[in-house]
């Protein structure tokens, strides 16, 4: 018996088998190939027909890996439909002016990188030339608000300095362009190049940031998928838009990369492709050394249900195929591991006849048949990501395929063309210039027309055919027939109306006698906005799992959970009011367990107004703790992408999660928010603070003068009864600028010692009650107020400090709030004091805060904020303390106050 009988139990052991006489003669035909022609032979057999099957429809699980050889044969690559030598001569430039403008600013010390667009320079222009969609291009996708929406394309972040060499060639950037990469600060009336895709710092040129790494795959994921949202609920039609992202091998180890690949290939999202140049190393060496880094992206891929086209071998290879007439190349390349292919990439042909095709004697009769020089080729460049023809292959067949998103697994040389001490060194991700001598080789090799005078004085020159030389004139040709010039952010102003004031007036009434939560305040509030004729529509309501949890369960069968499906189930409750309804145009993403999945939908939403000139108000709750400590990042990325939305941290703070614990008990996340310089970070304590926030929200961001912001929102599960609005003057203000106050003492007797409390979320009612402790018992009027945002505090005051130092007279709102306030301020909340103490600095009085600091713990409320310190009697502890150091209570009543309360 051979070992390809020697079988183990199988599934399929238990399904009935109709004629077992059948299935043995399968059985003995495979012994007896692998037993007359090889173990090789069997498994060749096997493949085709496993490939047979899956082209036919037969119901096989697909093969998850293929040989290591290009998808496309070079026989059936299509005609290419460009200008061949005119498309090499465009790319020469680039290449060489990327190269000088990093070189140049290398001088200073500015870095930059070149490895990464020498290796992919290809990869890129054949999509400008060919494929890629600009805002100009007619088809369907012209939008009634804001014009096409072309492509989107995620250039890989290092990368950079290519596009803008194309840029430079193109017209839509200088030399002076180019001398300013890296220098942003000021000093000049030229704009500086942010070192990577940027669209904050650059946002005509750039539409997405993808420099940290993983970012750029799932957000391309999810934007693909918002098209078809988009396009579902009757938004706009994105048929012709396609999204493209352009990755690194390395790159692929981030979590967040792969993460979203099953959500592509379960909706069929054929209107995404990666691309992902597999130059075989990271940063800092091979990416799988010991591996093989083509075959594993292969299985992931499709096995998340991907169409994946290889784009490997160059057309040097096609000699050494041909002669390969028993399969033994094919073996070999499968096997040989990608740290050692690197090195076959930087030896000479001796070494590669001895440790390559020495492996088998049937390799050793194929390599007497080959020269050295085509060894070397073959071995050193001879890649199809270097090869025009062969990626626009790939390219085509990616957009040809229906039903499924496609990635091209393009294989180069990383530094290629820039001379053997780049290509294929470890090194070379770190290494920022070129020397003259360097220059010389590259010029040679591109065949620029460049003289060496021009590279005798030690500052090698940016270089340009002249703006009506051929070169322009095809570039701008081709970009003219697909619809303008790519990448390119364009922004259509699109204010939207004012939604009814009715939603927000009645949240200023307050709930009467009903004690609600100010979570479910805020659905409630969205609920109603969603109703509304004119802007009802445009609400995206996002949520990673447990909408009930945050009450949300209201919506689901008014609105519908989106899915491209719809609901193909009778749905388990369905015989209930709120049942779990699914439709085409459902208006709710719900995501599943995935807060990188829910805040890359966000990002989606709350930049269409720049993507698809389509403006939508995304709201993604989630829990706080899950939100900016997990995914803080795509935060920044989506700052700088000028998304517009609000984010909601519901379940807030860090004592209300009764029983969950520390890994749920967020005592921080307005602490991180704080940082991003976007987002407009509010703790509001009561219904009628968040409808104030909401509506301001949204005329910041989406009304005539829309601002490039975002909103946080903590929101908290503890339901309280919510007071109406007060009445008096300044309260809409302070709401917004972060201070206000809510509740004025009554002072026991005209001399009785004052304090000022202020507190923020769900903190204003132990303060509430603290205010009454020290009245009744202690003879102390406190004045409560209620701290909206600490964060915006600080930064009127930072803007005010700032101003200080030109000469301006400006004092910070907080300090002018309190300015005669009698007493100590005494701050408290649910979160670290360094929360509230970002604002100790302009506070003239006496300063103390009470928080949560450390980790959380599982408990009831009560014995929680007993625990940390922040209940009414410790705040009454911390007032009288506060107070006795003052000399205006006996000093022994801290002690006795501690005493009375049990502290």
């Amino acid at each position: 018996m051979t070992d390809l009988a020697r079988t183990r139990p199988s599934a399929l052991d238990q399904l009935p088998d109709r004629d077992p006489e059948e299935t043995a003669e399968w059985g003995a035909s495979l012994d007896a190939v692998a037993q007359a022609a090889g173990s090789h032979r069997a498994s060749y057999l096997m493949r085709r027909t496993l490939e047979r099957a899956e082209s036919t429809g037969l119901a096989l699980p697909p093969l998850l890996e293929s040989d290591y050889v290009n998808t496309i044969p070079t026989a059936a690559e299509p005609a290419f439909p460009g200008d061949e030598a005119m498309e090499s001569r465009i790319t020469a430039w680039n290449r060489w002016n990327a190269a000088a403008m990093v070189t140049r600013g290398s001088r200073d010390g500015l870095g930059g990188h070149i490895a990464t667009f020498a290796s992919a320079a290809w990869l890129y222009e054949t999509g400008f030339q060919h494929f890629f969609r600009g805002k100009e291009a007619g088809g369907t996708s012209r939008s009634k608000t804001g014009g096409g929406s072309g492509d989107q394309l995620y250039i890989q972040g290092h990368a950079s300095p290519g596009i803008y060499a194309r840029a430079f060639l193109d017209g839509r950037l200088t030399e002076h362009h180019l001398d300013h990469f890296r220098r942003e600060a000021g000093g000049s009336d030229v704009p500086g190049l942010p070192s990577y895709p940027h669209p904050r710092r650059m946002p005509w040129l750039w539409e997405f940031p993808t420099v940290s790494m993983g970012i750029g795959p799932i957000s391309a994921i999810y934007q693909a998928r918002f098209n078809r949202y988009l396009a579902a609920r009757g938004i706009k039609d994105t048929a012709d838009s396609h999204v493209w992202a352009f990755l690194g091998d390395g790159e692929m180890d981030e979590p967040e990369s792969t993460a979203a690949l099953a959500l592509a290939g379960r909706e069929g999202l054929d209107n995404l492709t990666f691309v992902i140049n597999c130059n075989l190393q990271r940063l800092d060496g091979p990416v799988r050394a010991n591996f093989k880094i083509v075959q594993e992206l292969e299985a992931q891929f499709r096995a998340a249900g991907w169409n994946v086209v290889k784009s490997l071998w160059g057309s040097a290879w096609d000699e050494l195929f041909a002669l390969d007439t028993s399969g033994a190349l094919v073996r070999r390349l499968r096997e040989v591991p990608d740290g050692q292919f690197q090195t076959y990439a930087t030896r000479d042909a001796a070494y590669v006849r001895e440790h390559f095709f020495g492996a088998e004697p049937e390799l050793a009769r194929l390599a007497q048949q080959l020269t050295d020089a085509k060894l070397t080729e073959c071995f050193h460049t001879s890649r199809a990501g270097h090869e025009p023809r062969k990626v626009y292959a790939a390219y085509r067949a990616a957009m040809e395929h229906k039903g499924a998103p496609t990635v091209v697994l393009a294989q180069t040389v990383k530094g290629w063309t820039l001379g053997p001490g780049f290509e294929s060194r470890n090194a070379n991700h770190q290494m920022k210039k070129l020397t003259g001598k360097e220059f010389r080789a590259m010029r040679d090799l591109l065949e620029l027309p460049i003289p060496d005078s021009k590279l005798d004085d030690g500052l090698v020159p940016y270089v340009h055919p002249g703006p009506d030389s051929p070169e322009v004139r095809y570039l701008q040709e081709r970009r003219a027939a697909l619809g303008g010039p790519a990448p390119a952010r364009k922004v259509h102003a699109v204010a939207l109306p004012e939604p009814s004031p009715k939603p927000f007036e009645a949240l200023a009434k307050g709930s009467g006698s009903q004690e609600i939560a100010t979570t479910m305040a805020f659905v409630r509030l969205v609920k109603d906005l969603m109703r509304d004729k004119e802007t009802g529509r445009r609400w995206v309501p996002i949520v990673p799992d447990e909408a009930r949890t945050f009450g949300m369960e209201s919506l689901f069968p008014t609105a519908g959970i989106y899915s491209p499906l719809g609901q193909t189930y009778d749905p388990v409750d369905r015989d209930q009011l709120l049942y779990y309804k699914e439709a085409q145009n459902g208006q709710i993403l719900n995501e599943g367990i995935t807060e990188a999945g829910s805040m890359a939908d966000f990002t989606a939403a709350a930049t269409s107004y720049a993507t698809h000139g389509e403006p939508m108000i995304p709201f993604y709750i989630f829990y706080s703790m899950f939100g900016w400590q997990r995914t803080a990042d795509q935060m920044w990325a989506l700052a700088d992408q000028l998304g517009r939305g609000f984010l909601i941290g519901a379940t807030a703070g860090r004592t209300t999660m009764t029983g969950e614990g520390l890994q749920h008990a967020d005592g921080h996340s307005p602490l991180i928010a704080s940082t991003n310089p976007a987002a407009l970070a509010y703790d509001p304590a009561f219904a009628y603070e968040i409808g104030v926030i909401v509506r301001e929200g949204l005329r910041r961001m989406f009304g005539p003068e829309a601002e490039d912001i975002f909103y946080y929102l903590t929101v908290y599960n503890e339901t309280k009864v919510q007071p109406p609005m007060p009445k008096g003057e300044g309260v809409e203000e302070g709401i917004l600028k972060g201070l206000y106050r809510y509740q004025e003492a009554t002072a026991p007797a005209e001399d009785s010692p004052r304090i000022q409390l202020l507190a923020s979320g769900t903190a204003i009612h132990w303060a509430l009650e603290a205010q009454k402790l020290l009245a009744d018992d202690w003879g102390v009027a406190a004045d409560v107020w209620s701290a909206t945002s600490w964060s915006e505090l600080r930064r009127d005051a930072l803007s005010c400090d700032a101003a200080q130092l030109k000469g301006e007279d400006r004092v910070p709102y907080v300090t002018r709030a309190l300015a005669g306030a009698p007493g100590p301020v005494l701050a408290v909340s649910d979160w670290m004091r360094a929360v509230p103490d970002q604002i100790s600095q302009w506070v003239e009085q006496d300063w103390y805060s009470l928080g949560t600091d450390g980790f959380g713990l599982s408990d009831t409320r009560e014995a929680a904020r007993r625990h940390f310190g922040v209940d009414a009697p410790a705040i009454v502890v911390a007032a009288l303390s506060r107070l006795a150091r003052k000399g205006v209570v006996r000093a022994t009543a801290p002690k006795e106050a501690a005493e009375r309360y049990g502290i």
